[in-house]
């Protein structure tokens, strides 16, 4: 039977996707079809596979070209940037989603800063992080709008809601709390060096968790009918010496408190890879409005 207080991240991402392919249809239709989504991954990252064919498949629906390159470990920085900057210029290429973790003498951080604005799909840009201060949020971090999106499925109403974030890294805890903020929410964000998170977590109408520590927050941190928000990934050992995929909240606990929670794996993680493929278009649209053309897909 279906749990009720489960999020359905695929229902999500299903609906997202059927409304990426319409506007991909629309582009078509008008003589302005998409170029490529072109999936960059540095040496050789088993990890990472089952994301570029999640992206992959979720092109593939929508009608969004896709193409997976790979590049040598041992690719220099300059090498990157260089190979970067030419995508950039290329008419054909729709954006650049650059695959992590990167080796060690990549610094990751410059790489995203050569993704142009417009072709950074994965709203990884320096650029694009700080557009979300000025309330621009259509081309956020994926997960950090996956986790929004998925806020909003609760019906809640956005304006007043108290919102708590526990986790403050620069491409999920900030861009969500900005973009929360942007919508009229009051957010509290919770770190390490919070002197009690569950004080805070447990006023709050929505609890955010990307921190990265399996089962983190019980029931004991969540006022009952709260919404509960879980982006945490991690893999644990089983008792039968398997191994398994957690979030940051001890879900079966905590659903027993909560009106809605996002369960790990299938919450925020199908949301994420939708919100890339609405980014796309989002980016596709923005690039014709200043001009570019796809003349090379032509």
């Amino acid at each position: 039977m279906k749990e009720n207080r489960l999020i359905d991240g695929k229902a999500v991402q299903a609906r997202i996707l059927a409304e990426v392919k319409q506007t991909v249809e629309g582009f078509e239709q008008a003589g302005n079809p998409t170029g490529r989504l072109i999936s960059i991954s540095i040496g050789d990252v088993p990890e990472v596979d089952v994301y570029i064919r999640n992206q992959a498949r979720a092109a593939e629906k929508c009608g969004i070209p896709f193409e997976k390159v790979s590049w040598s470990s041992d690719i220099s920085q300059a090498g990157c940037k260089a190979a970067l900057t030419e995508m950039n210029d290329r008419s054909d290429v729709l954006g650049v989603i650059l695959q992590r973790p990167v080796p060690e003498h990549i610094n990751l951080r410059t790489l995203q800063g050569a993704i142009h604005p417009l072709k950074d799909v994965e709203g990884m840009n320096p650029a694009s992080i700080g557009n979300i201060v000025y309330n621009d949020i259509a081309l956020a971090p994926c997960t950090a709008a996956a986790a929004v999106e998925l806020i909003r499925e609760t019906g809640l109403k956005m304006e007043g809601l108290e919102v708590v974030i526990i986790g403050h890294s620069e491409i999920v805890g900030k861009p969500v709390a900005m973009m929360l903020m942007a919508q009229g929410a009051t957010v509290t964000v919770c770190h390490h060096m919070t002197r009690s998170v569950a004080m805070h977590s447990r006023r709050a109408d929505v609890v955010v968790v990307a921190v990265g520590k399996a089962h983190l927050v019980g029931p004991d941190m969540v006022r009952p009918g709260a919404a509960v928000i879980d982006i945490g990934i991690n893999q644990i050992n089983k008792p039968d010496g398997s191994t398994g995929i957690v979030g940051d909240v001890d879900t079966d606990a905590v659903k027993e408190v909560a009106s809605w929670i996002s369960p790990v794996p299938g919450g925020v993680g199908p949301v994420t890879t939708a919100i890339l493929m609405r980014n796309a278009v989002v980016a596709h649209q923005r690039q014709l409005d200043a001009g570019w053309v796809q003349a090379d897909a032509k």
